[in-house]
């Protein structure tokens, strides 16, 4: 099979890397790629988001699956232009990327399927929008209706915050287009998870579960970001809450979507909290989580090409189940000093061969382009490193080790990843 995967980042280069495996992948290509998938892909300077000439390379080159990458393509209708050319397609269709392209429709949706979530209100108003914050009881979470790569959702300690969130948003364009509606929502307290699953339309094919690690420094401390770091499976997963997370989010709005003419093909990522012990959806991506998707390809035993093929032929009912490492797989994310502030471009990193030699790990790149033999920073979240462990300390302590031989002078990155699963590890030692 000849595959276009569409993307840049970490995650694009972790599905690279595994799609690139399969005996089946006869051709790899991706658009527009970085330095490290150019390893496993050959790279086409199309930019992500310029479907037609996606489209177009596509065509010519006899492509047999499209892989949609990151939100924005899919939210734009990459896979309906691929699926006017009978091309099989990875990646919700432009009405169904609405679950992570408009915050106000997915709430709408799950709400209207029973799919336990919090309370929440719809707004272009601030005057409604205050008054809904000045009334709700708890605390609140404001959001962007629109995308705002990971960076639209304010957890407000109090009232005084909540308003002034929302008018930053509704009144002073903060966050642009993507705020002109917002969502606001009561604030659940519990430790929050990831579940991913594929769907293609009618059957859903559970995967696994990930923590990520949104803000920028140790503590969780600092301002939200796109993720400084992930390990897999979540610590407080169990079969009891996977089995309600399938039973009671994931089945009823697949079955929902599929009713009411909207099915979803590709893989939702729900945004869990778990709050006394029952879950409770977040939110929904339409992609594969970044950094999530790194320690999960760290850990998947089975061959991707056949998963996403089967999805996107509607196949997905002759894949049972899949095979799983029992390992921990945890990525420290390696970002450019200042990020999710401004951040200098264009600086060297060097010494990422002596450190990928480090003892199961794999180093995954998002941020970073190739210039006469040296890897240059790009981006704010420049590098994945993955290791894979017996346990979470074992994963996180080869994770460090290989960060310790990278030199790059303008990156940072938090130092205690995984620390939840790590604190708990011990505790059931002990």
């Amino acid at each position: 099979m000849k595959v276009l995967l569409v993307g840049s980042g970490g995650r694009e280069h972790a599905l690279a890397w595994a799609i690139s495996k399969s005996p089946k992948c006869e051709k790899l290509y991706c658009a527009p790629a970085n330095a490290g998938i150019a390893a496993c892909a050959e790279s086409v300077n199309i930019g992500a988001e310029d479907i037609d000439a996606l489209v177009a390379f596509a065509k010519e080159n006899n492509i047999d699956l499209v892989v949609g990458g990151p939100e924005a393509p899919l939210v734009l209708g990459l896979a309906d232009k691929m699926l006017e050319i009978g091309i099989p397609t990875f990646g919700p269709n432009k009405a169904a990327a609405q679950l992570e392209g408009s915050k106000g429709f997915m709430k709408d949706v799950v709400a209207k399927y029973g799919v336990p979530t919090a309370a929440y209100g719809r707004f272009t108003d601030f005057a409604a929008a205050k008054k809904f914050i000045e009334d709700t009881p708890s605390k609140v979470v404001v959001k962007t209706d629109g995308l705002a790569a990971g960076k639209g959702v304010i957890m407000c300690e109090g009232k005084e915050d909540a308003i002034a969130a929302a008018k930053g948003m509704l009144e002073e364009a903060s966050f642009g287009t993507a705020g002109a509606e917002i969502v606001i929502e009561e604030f659940l307290d519990g430790e929050e998870l990831s579940y991913f699953a594929i769907a293609d339309g009618k059957s859903i094919l559970p995967l696994t579960s990930a923590q990520d690690h949104k803000r920028a420094y140790d503590g969780d401390q600092g301002p939200n970001t796109g993720g400084m770091g992930a390990y897999s499976p979540a610590h407080l997963m169990t079969p009891e809450i996977e089995a309600k997370i399938i039973k009671d989010i994931i089945e009823p709005t697949v079955e929902g979507m599929n009713k009411d003419g909207i099915p979803f093909t590709g893989v939702l990522f729900a945004g869990i909290m778990v709050v006394n012990g029952e879950p409770k959806l977040l939110e929904y991506n339409i992609r594969f989580g970044d950094p999530e998707c790194q320690p999960i390809m760290m850990r998947l035993e089975d061959d991707l090409l056949d998963i996403l093929y089967a999805a996107a032929t509607g196949t997905l009912n002759t894949i049972k189940d899949v095979k799983w490492s029992n390992d921990t797989t945890l990525c420290v994310v390696m970002a450019a000093q200042g990020y999710p502030g401004s951040y200098e471009k264009n600086t060297p990193i060097n010494n990422l061969e002596e450190a990928s030699q480090t003892e199961g790990v794999q180093i995954f790149h998002a941020g970073t382009a190739e210039k006469d033999g040296q890897i240059l920073s790009t981006g704010g979240r420049v590098l994945g490193i993955t290791a894979k462990g017996q346990s979470v300390e074992q994963a996180q302590k080869r994770a460090y080790a290989a960060i310790e031989k990278i030199e790059w002078e303008k990156g940072f990155c938090r130092t205690d990843i995984g620390w939840r699963a790590l604190k708990a590890e011990k505790d059931q030692a002990a």
